[in-house]
């Protein structure tokens, strides 16, 4: 059976993206009156169940019809029947409908200030320890906020808040960049981590000048920690050599292990064999935890929730 069209297409239907965009903005707000009609065949019925006046869904009907230049409805007075476009069309625009009705769930679910969720990202270092022990207390007073957790260095997190894919991260260092609020939560002391046969292990304290002759690994270029290591070696009045470059702290302490280097690092969450960890006097070697999310960006509940949880940490954020 061939569909009846109707001359004079309002919008061309030759494939072109804008074309299709196009029919796609101009359909989009008629497609649940379309489905109420189809359902019911009687425009009168459809407008009591929608509770929208029955004219205006009549002139709906029409330009839907004009705007895609095919009859959806056979009309026999008052009562209307789908025409075969008609129920091919039908079949897309319920499932478009439900999806849509789903994605709304969704979001209205994340967005429940009991039940909702946190895309929360932070560095690998705050993985083992400082994360698992900040959701337990958060979720001591409110149990059912969910988390979806995402581990990565600092500009990947940023980048990935910009994007829209994460609420709030722990960073360091605290960005500064106009479109992001970061606040300071708290310091960390990094350590000069040697081998446990190395000329400096017997010592408690070292000034980071000791080490300017040493071969360094580090953590990978855009890594914050990167960054700081490079910094804080300036001030000592040398640049790292570096051997190896990696994306995960504790990986870098193997191959100190190993005897492969030296690595500034922050302490870890359990003591590792075949290293040592000094205590470095000069220059001040630290690196501030900071929260950063999108300036302007409006917080759902539990977001908000958690950011001022983590705000009220300021100078209790890490382990001690």
């Amino acid at each position: 059976m061939v569909h009846q069209q109707r001359s004079q297409p309002r919008l061309s239907r030759s494939g072109d993206t804008e074309d299709t965009d196009g029919l796609v903005t101009l359909l989009a707000p008629r497609l649940a009156h379309f489905a109420g009609v189809a359902r019911t065949e009687h425009v009168t019925r459809a407008a009591q169940e929608m509770r929208v006046p029955q004219s205006t869904l009549s002139r709906a009907m029409v330009r839907l019809e004009q705007d895609l230049g095919i009859d959806l409805f056979a009309r026999r007075g008052r009562t209307l029947s789908l025409t075969p476009a008609g129920r091919t069309f039908l079949v897309s625009v319920e499932r478009a409908l439900a999806e849509i009705g789903r994605a709304a769930d969704e979001v209205r679910a994340d967005a429940d200030p009991a039940t909702g969720k946190v895309a929360f990202g932070f560095l690998h270092t705050m993985g083992s320890e400082t994360v698992p022990g900040l959701i337990r207390a958060f979720r001591a007073d409110h149990p059912r906020v969910r988390f979806s957790l995402v581990q990565n260095h600092g500009e990947a997190m940023l980048e990935g808040l910009r994007a829209g894919e994460l609420d709030l991260c722990l960073t360091s260092p605290v960005p500064d960049a106009p479109d992001l609020v970061g606040r300071r939560l708290d310091e960390q002391k990094l350590r000069l981590v040697v081998p446990a046969d190395h000329r400096l292990a017997a010592r408690r304290r070292v000034r980071l000048a000791e080490a300017a002759e040493e071969t360094f690994v580090t953590l990978e270029p855009g890594y914050g920690l990167r960054r700081i290591t490079d910094d804080l070696c300036g001030e000592a009045g040398f640049q790292p050599r570096v051997a190896f470059e990696g994306e995960e702290a504790e990986t870098l302490r193997g191959l100190v292990a190993a005897g492969l280097g030296v690595a500034l690092l922050p302490p870890p969450a359990v003591p590792r064999p075949g290293v040592v960890e000094l205590t470095v006097t000069a220059p001040r070697a630290v690196r501030e935890i900071g929260v950063a999310w999108l300036d302007g960006h409006p917080d759902t509940a539990p977001v908000a929730a958690f950011k001022r949880f983590l705000l009220s940490r300021r100078g209790n954020l890490l382990p001690t």
